[in-house]
């Protein structure tokens, strides 16, 4: 029991001893220094997010003037690219209705109307995606110009 005592009382005065020390043997300096610190950090950690928010926003702007570059293709583009089948419903100028070339298969009357449902509703999708990212990107150029507070 005196062992564990002794040491307490040994850890007690060596905290104390060094406590003292340390404020009287202070500096003006060291207390400015103690003084000032908090406030250096913050200033210091205000200065490093300003300049990580313009690296991430030049970061961004980058990125999406690479993506307008990459994606300059307007609807009329792409109508001259996709064959759309036209609205006969007649089988083939002297074909049967059954036979089937190697190169075309033989469709009904509803299968040729789906597909070209299908081709119009997948080319109206495009045309509408292409102009609502036009329409961003006419946001953001205007929202450059815009005074933030």
């Amino acid at each position: 029991m005196d062992g564990i005592a002794n040491a307490a009382q040994f850890l007690g005065n060596r905290f104390s001893t060094n406590l003292k020390g340390t404020f009287a043997d202070m500096t003006v300096q060291g207390w400015i220094h103690i003084l000032l610190r908090p406030y250096l950090i913050k200033l210091a950690g205000r200065h490093q997010m300003a300049a990580h928010e313009r690296e991430n926003a030049r970061a961004e702007a980058e990125a999406a003037e690479k993506a307008r570059r990459k994606a300059q293709m307007s609807p009329n583009d792409l109508r001259g690219r996709v064959e759309v089948p036209e609205d006969t419903d007649s089988e083939g100028e002297g074909e049967p209705a059954g036979t089937a070339t190697a190169a075309e298969p033989s469709w009904g009357k509803k299968a040729r109307r789906r597909q070209r449902e299908m081709i119009r509703k997948l080319l109206e999708a495009e045309e509408r995606r292409l102009h609502e990212s036009k329409e961003e990107e006419e946001d953001k150029d205007i929202e450059e110009f815009l005074i933030k507070e």
